[in-house]
């Protein structure tokens, strides 16, 4: 079985969906979802086989590198393929001004994303880039108000200017080497490359990459786009997109630049990330807008996760990732009829208690309250930090701390304002999307023991350096 099915299936379904559409509204409705439902089933026969066999790569066209476009199906790759294709079947549109559109757009997303996540070629991978870019430019401007529009400027203006330096970087990296296959890259970059050019690629690629991590200082698109997007496009986004760009920086990290400096420009970017981003929420006095500054926070931990680049440090940025997966597009959902300045959610919970209840196990769980799942992602983070043995990584693991406390700072009142006193604003809101995501969040806390094994499986297994040269073929998986 073929990787490129997983960016084939989706993108397919994507071009024929306007069209079934026409003929039939119904059978698109249903298509969607199934079309989801098959790329699970792939992802699963895909994950089966890299578990016996190990990474299956391919090549397009028959062609080897560096004239050919490299597919590697691994575990690390094959997790968010699944992550992305199950949350935007939670979050799949059926209501809005065009779910029709959005669904398209939804599809196209999903289709973009798992090809980036399974790309062993930095042109691949900047052209899936820019595919994933324009879903979700089109998906946040699907309902045509002025204010998305607005953001969708913002939002578009940032990633043409991080793709043109991404694009840069990677110029700089094809002059010095002749090859954009990961594999070869990771053979040859040593020699060809002196360190203030790698160091100076990495920086450019990762300027280019950070927009849609939500890095600083590029992600001042992200509270104006989660504000005014829909809460299932900004769910979708935060839950799953931003953590692809993420996953690039990580393959980048353990293969091209692995062993020189750029693990420590990543620290001291991350570390920025997560103080602007938390320092931001506790300001914040509207709801969207204090997700969206945690977001970033918390994609700046898992970032500070990926900068130690072992083993431990990559099972930490996992955990960490899958769980603001579930929790954050949950949050966004869930608060859709919440009213949006936080002095208005006081006595909420008298109108709506089960999303009141679930609020606080979600933001219990983001500050990391045992047995919560959150509680231990940020442990084997501190554990990930701490066992290197540096003096900038025990700084990063006590801002971690530090950061801890500020998010109890701002989440917990809230949460203990929704039982307090007299209704600001009656409302009856409902958990509804949400509850998949918080079943998913609940039985990890009875499953973490294998959950973490899993994970631990999933870091040993992403390729380093000496590890990244590709299989022949894809129908020789068992060879090297």
């Amino acid at each position: 079985m073929s990787p490129a099915l997983l960016l084939a299936v989706p993108v397919l379904g994507a071009f024929v969906l306007p069209s079934l559409h026409r003929a039939s509204p119904f059978a698109s409705r249903v298509a969607g979802p199934l079309i989801l439902v098959v790329q699970v089933a792939l992802v699963a026969a895909l994950w089966q086989q890299a578990v016996v066999h190990g990474p299956l790569v391919i090549e397009l066209g028959g062609l080897p590198a560096p004239m050919g476009i490299a597919w590697q199906a691994d575990q690390l790759g094959l997790l968010w393929c699944g992550a992305l294709a199950l949350l935007a079947l939670v979050l799949w549109p059926r209501e809005g001004h065009d779910p029709n559109r959005a669904a398209t757009l939804t599809l196209l997303l999903v289709g973009a994303g798992s090809g980036l996540a399974l790309s062993a070629d930095l042109f691949n991978l900047f052209v899936l880039y820019e595919l994933t870019a324009l879903a979700s430019f089109g998906l946040v401007v699907s309902q045509g108000t002025g204010a998305q529009a607005a953001a969708t400027l913002r939002f578009l203006l940032l990633g043409a200017t991080g793709s043109a330096l991404a694009l840069l970087g990677i110029a700089l990296i094809y002059a010095a080497t002749g090859t954009l296959n990961l594999a070869q890259l990771a053979q040859v970059t040593p020699g060809a490359m002196s360190d203030p050019l790698v160091l100076t690629a990495f920086a450019l690629l990762l300027a280019g990459l950070g927009v849609k991590a939500e890095l600083f200082p590029l992600n001042t698109w992200v509270p104006e786009v989660y504000g005014a997007a829909s809460p299932r496009v900004a769910g979708l986004l935060a839950g799953a997109v931003s953590k692809l760009a993420l996953l690039v920086v990580l393959r980048l990290l353990t293969t091209i630049f692995a062993d020189t400096g750029a693990a420590m420009v990543l620290l001291g970017v991350a570390a920025v990330t997560v103080l602007a981003g938390e320092l931001a929420a506790y300001r914040a006095q509207d709801l969207r807008r204090m997700l969206a500054y945690s977001s970033i926070g918390q994609l700046g931990l898992m970032a500070l996760a990926f900068s130690v680049s072992n083993p431990t440090g990559i099972a930490a940025g996992l955990a960490l990732g899958l769980h603001h997966l579930l929790v954050k597009p949950a949050l966004f959902v869930m608060i859709a009829d919440w009213p949006r300045r936080r002095p208005q959610t006081r006595g909420l919970a008298a109108g709506a208690p089960w999303s009141a209840a679930a609020f606080v196990l979600l933001a219990l769980s983001l500050v990391g309250v045992p047995p919560l799942p959150g509680f231990w992602a940020k442990l084997v983070l501190l554990q990930a930090l701490l066992g290197t043995g540096g003096g900038p990584y025990a700084a990063a693991a006590a801002l971690v701390l530090v950061i801890t406390v500020v998010e109890a700072g701002y989440l917990i009142p809230l949460a203990r304002q929704l039982y307090s006193g007299e209704p600001a604003v009656r409302v009856r809101a409902r958990i509804g999307r949400g509850v998949p995501l918080i079943l998913a969040l609940l039985l990890a806390v009875v499953l973490i023991g294998p959950v973490a094994q899993r994970l631990d499986q999933v870091a040993s297994s992403v390729p380093g350096p000496a590890t990244a040269l590709p299989r022949l073929s894809a129908s020789e998986p068992g060879q090297p």
